[in-house]
């Protein structure tokens, strides 16, 4: 039986990665934090090895022998008050992640990347060509800690490293228990909390498609490539009108000015860090909001067979995982079947 290791299992893409490949007949390994919440995990047969991404003895342990390595860990916030926790996490991480599944020798490694590391197109969707001129051009510091994980990754390639990289849009759908901040939108949305939307564009993926990119990344990628998992190209306001329509909740019918969502996001930005809060709104994000995020999936197709279900399917499926499992506080109407919230 192959074996594959996983980190970021607990997390959402990497549960759904997970109990694809035990759906393949894989052995997995996986590595989760002391402590860390294992929800996602629970009930399935997997070799939980406690450590971080900086736990060098405990990666060489989990490493031996795989077939795949998949590293899906990263530190996922648009915000934070220390901006230095991602750059160490997602580069620093990565980068002892890759040459530790090098070194045990491992067939492939596959790098979960990000759109955040490929540059928006204005007008269009944007492939694997376009690239970043520098780190400057990059908005925020997560899309920058991405963007620099990435171009390790690359760079450890070149010198040999059997490492592809797959870059997933903004998945959605089961398991995204933090939530992501894509999911939180869902869940924000379903909860009557989103009274306007702002112009802007993001490409929706089902996570299980996003997830099953990553296998078909290291069964079929080419070493030193990059692939675009995406799905469809929404408008904002299109997204909130499919989950009304699935769910009956009311879609936001005022667009609010980029010009006062960038005011409203300063004041909030400097609330939060004058008072240690999150912020509603972080200045990042409606930065972000100011380019539409649209991608073009066009390669992964072609090289990996990569397929992806339509946006309305994965969102529908993301509402009922959020109701289902206690984050949605009031009833909600699932395809004309009214139901009551699950107690968190």
């Amino acid at each position: 039986m192959d074996a594959a290791f996983v980190t970021g299992a607990t997390g959402f893409v990497g549960a759904n990665l997970v109990r694809i490949l035990l759906a393949e007949g894989f052995l997995v390994r996986v590595l989760a934090r002391p402590g860390s919440p294992r929800g996602n995990l629970k009930d399935l047969p997997v070799e939980i090895h406690e450590g971080d991404l900086f736990s060098v003895d405990v990666l060489k342990g989990a490493l031996r022998g795989v077939r795949f390595a998949f590293h899906v860990a990263a530190d996922y916030r648009i915000w934070t008050p220390d901006p230095s926790q991602l750059y160490q996490t997602n580069i620093e991480g990565t980068r002892n992640v890759l040459e530790a599944a090098a070194a045990a020798g491992a067939e492939r490694i596959i790098h979960c990347s990000s759109v955040a590391a490929v540059r928006p197109i204005h007008g269009k969707p944007a492939d694997e060509t376009s690239l970043y001129a520098s780190e400057r051009d990059v908005i925020g510091h997560y899309k920058k800690s991405k963007y620099l994980a990435e171009i390790e990754a690359l760079k450890l390639a070149a010198r040999g490293l059997p490492i592809v990289v797959v870059n997933p849009s903004a998945p959605i759908g089961p398991y995204d228990a933090k939530p992501t901040p894509t999911g939180r939108i869902v869940v924000d949305f379903l909860n009557g909390r989103i009274p306007s939307y702002i112009d802007t564009g993001l490409n929706i993926v089902g996570v299980q498609d996003a997830a099953r990119g990553h296998l078909l990344a290291a069964l079929k990628g080419r070493v030193g490539e990059r692939y675009i998992l995406g799905g469809e190209n929404l408008r904002l306001k299109d997204l909130f009108d499919i989950l009304s329509e699935e769910t009956d909740v009311p879609a936001p019918r005022f667009k609010t000015p980029y010009a006062a969502a960038y005011a409203f996001a300063c004041l909030d930005t400097a609330r939060a860090k004058l008072f240690g809060a999150e912020p509603l709104a972080p200045i990042d994000a409606v930065r972000m909001a100011r380019h539409y995020m649209w991608f073009d999936s066009s390669k992964a197709a072609r090289e990996l067979g990569f397929k992806s279900r339509p946006a309305r399917e994965a969102l529908a499926a993301a509402a009922r995982w959020f109701f289902e499992n206690g984050y949605i506080k009031k009833p909600l109407r699932l395809k004309g079947r009214i139901q009551d919230p699950v107690a968190a």
